[in-house]
């Protein structure tokens, strides 16, 4: 063996002991846990979107009160796997007028930038090795925030792409629907998480975990900030009541009308990868990320396995509660009308996430003018402001004049007028049908009998 072939072969050059409570500086300890995490992660990751299929019909089944899937494998688990049979061995079908290669490659750009967005989720504490600490993320950047920003801004041109290289007037407007309504969300979403930087004064996803063990959740400091980021999430997941690029009693099916087997499938696949993606991020960047509530045993004292699996355990489970509000929803509230839709994100949504910007920005600075530690104090000084805004917003929208056209105009006054103009023209009308009705009436039976003749 070459003398020169040695130190390439030995491994424990390439990955040396180190402290297991410090990060790890051989390169190859890094090349391989980065490796490993890609593996698992996307195995898992991909094994969760065909589950959740599952789960959304189970869940739709539960709350209609009828069974759901229950006859491939035991309580029909095997129901997933049937599916992806039966897509892979459907015809494939390609247009003859389209644009074939941006149709083929669509559904792959609908999917990947979601998959892209989960590499940078710090889904747990990091892990302790005998080879070092290892960050449990597949990709802990340093700007993982605007990372997740940029790339998840990406996911649109999946499916406008479908739309137009299809060729179809119905898929063409389903993606020229997806375009402008998810651009318009795009930017209530990206304002409605400035607040979570100010508050962290990072852009670091771990970072912010960490700045919410020691403050508490931002769904309680930035309470409105949280729901316009969820109802955007919403959007733009393409998610009822927001799911008007495929609008089949409109639009046939939409984007992905002309689109079979596989490639069809792709499009579910990248909308349920988008909804685990959306409930990871909102776990993250407002209710804790993996810190456990109501303990401070998961960010004090030294690093442990135990730590990693009970903290995984946590992120798990707040990322489950928001896939399941995303199925909820689904299957209770029904779809807005077009016009509702973009005026909710420009004359509403976008408003409302500018003005708290500028509104929490200011307290932050009058609370740090005070000398208040950014601690629980703190944490409840906003609270209590959130209170206060979120009652102002319920008596501001709840008035029904914002989403147009879907109320009326005309004040208190003059519905009352106009309902008692239209109760008595019925008075009047009902009036006046009472002879016709009387006349058209036919006889009693014991006035016909007699008439002709009986007893």
């Amino acid at each position: 063996m070459s003398p020169a072939l040695v130190p390439l072969l030995d491994l424990v050059s390439w990955f040396p002991a180190a402290d297991p409570q410090q990060q790890p500086k051989a390169i190859g300890t890094y090349v391989l846990a980065s490796a490993i995490k890609i593996v698992v992660v996307f195995g898992l990751y991909m094994l969760g979107v065909a589950f959740l299929t599952l789960a959304e019909r189970k869940l739709a089944a539960w709350i209609q009160d009828r069974r759901g899937p229950n006859r491939a494998g035991p309580g029909g688990i095997l129901q997933p796997v049937a599916d992806g049979i039966k897509n892979f061995m459907k015809e494939e079908t390609n247009p003859a007028d389209a644009d074939r290669w941006l149709f083929l490659i669509a559904p792959a750009l609908a999917f990947i930038p979601a998959m892209l967005t989960w590499a940078v989720l710090p889904i747990a504490s990091s892990l302790p090795t005998p080879w070092g600490l290892i960050d449990m993320a597949v990709a802990p950047l340093p700007v993982g925030f605007l990372f997740t920003l940029a790339i998840s801004s990406l996911g649109v041109y999946g499916i406008v792409l479908a739309g137009w290289s299809s060729n179809n007037k119905y898929a063409l407007l389903g993606g020229l629907r997806s375009s402008a309504q998810m651009i318009s969300y795009e930017i209530a979403m990206g304002m409605s998480t400035i607040p979570v930087i100010l508050l962290a004064g990072n852009v670091s996803l771990t970072t912010i975990v960490q700045q919410q063990s020691h403050m508490g959740w931002n769904v309680l400091s930035l309470t409105v900030a949280w729901f316009t980021f969820l109802v955007a999430a919403f959007a733009e997941t393409n998610r009822l009541p927001f799911d008007l690029p495929e609008a089949e009693s409109e639009l046939v099916a939409g984007y992905h009308t002309e689109y079979s087997g596989m490639k069809f499938s792709m499009f579910f696949i990248a909308e349920y990868a988008n909804m685990a993606t959306v409930s990871g991020l909102t776990a993250t960047l407002f209710f804790g990320g993996w810190d456990i509530p109501f303990t401070q045993w998961d960010n004090v004292g030294a690093y442990s396995v135990l730590k990693t699996l009970a903290t995984m355990s946590m992120f798990a489970i707040k990322t489950g509660f928001f896939l399941f509000v995303f199925m909820w929803v689904r299957w209770t509230v029904p779809r807005f009308r077009y016009d509702q839709l973009m005026s909710l994100g420009w004359s509403v949504m976008l408003p409302i996430a500018l003005g708290y910007i500028v509104v929490i920005a200011a307290a932050t600075l009058g609370l740090d003018m005070l000398g208040v530690a950014r601690g629980p104090m703190f944490s409840l000084a906003l609270l209590a402001m959130n209170i206060v805004i979120i009652a102002v917003l319920l008596a501001w929208l709840d008035k029904g004049k914002l989403i147009s056209p879907s109320s009326a105009r005309v004040g208190p006054t003059d519905l009352e007028r106009l309902r008692a103009r239209g109760l008595d023209l019925s008075r009047r009308q009902l009036a006046a049908q009472r002879p016709l009705v009387r006349a058209q009436a036919p006889l009693p039976v014991t006035t016909t009998l007699i008439a002709e003749g009986g007893d």
